[in-house]
């Protein structure tokens, strides 16, 4: 069964970049045709993932991005880490590296205990969804932490300034080394999201085998996948992961 998730992963991220690639160039000269409509059809998309719902960011601050390169190398970027994805529903799961805030090294493991479910929420600061549904997450850490466990794992930038920047956004520039990534996830500290933060190598190894990039939910329990949330923007959904564990409690 894992080699049948594997083989659909690597045959749909083709044309998951050409979708986006296809979207980049239709956008573009739709943008030449009529600036009205395209914004139109960019807030329509920005309001399933709540960039229309974020009192922060206006279209200017956001929308244009959707017709440049960056966009398009990011969205590459994206898709040619989450390739390496190991975790499914019902396997178990990757014990993979990551570094605690004081720089010692751990693993995913380390955070299981004794038959608690343990959530994982994947994000990273410049990503406005990820941020902006932080509420949500922490209420989750305040109505299930009598019976779960929760772990952020912070992991690249989405929208770094030196790659696809939104305006008006968090100033963090893509991690050259482990201690500029480790300083970068004190912006996610401040947001307190009331339980442990941990950090991915600079490798991207626990985002790749977690398929997480850019943000992404799981719940594991006893080693095993039992939940696994669909790839962010849009599918980083807290309310699953509320559904969820009001079935396990």
């Amino acid at each position: 069964m894992i080699l049948i998730w594997k083989w659909f992963i690597y045959l749909s991220m083709p044309c998951l970049f050409c979708f986006a690639f296809m979207q980049f160039v239709f956008l573009t000269l739709l943008n030449l045709i009529s600036r009205s409509l395209t914004k139109k059809l960019i807030l329509k998309m920005g309001e399933k993932v709540t960039m229309t719902q974020n009192p922060k960011f206006k279209y200017e601050d956001w929308g244009p991005t959707f017709m440049s390169w960056n966009f398009v190398k990011t969205i590459l970027g994206h898709m040619w880490t989450n390739v390496g994805q190991e975790a499914f529903v019902g396997n178990n799961a990757p014990d993979s590296p990551v570094i605690t805030l004081d720089g010692k090294i751990t693993s995913i493991y380390n955070y299981l205990k004794d038959n608690r479910p343990l959530v994982l929420s994947f994000g990273s600061c410049t990503c406005p969804p990820f941020m902006y549904k932080l509420c949500e997450f922490k209420q989750l850490v305040k109505d299930f932490g009598d019976v779960a466990d929760f772990l952020v794992v912070y992991i690249a930038e989405a929208h770094s300034t030196d790659g696809w920047v939104f305006a008006n956004n968090v100033d963090i520039t893509k991690h050259r080394n482990q201690e500029e990534r480790l300083a970068a996830a004190q912006f996610l500290v401040k947001e307190d999201p009331l339980c442990p933060i941990v950090v991915d190598e600079m490798k991207d190894t626990t985002a790749s085998k977690y398929g997480a990039i850019p943000e992404r939910l799981y719940v594991l329990q006893a080693g095993k996948v039992v939940y696994k949330g669909k790839i962010g923007p849009r599918g980083y959904s807290p309310e699953e992961v509320r559904s969820f564990l009001e079935k396990m409690k």
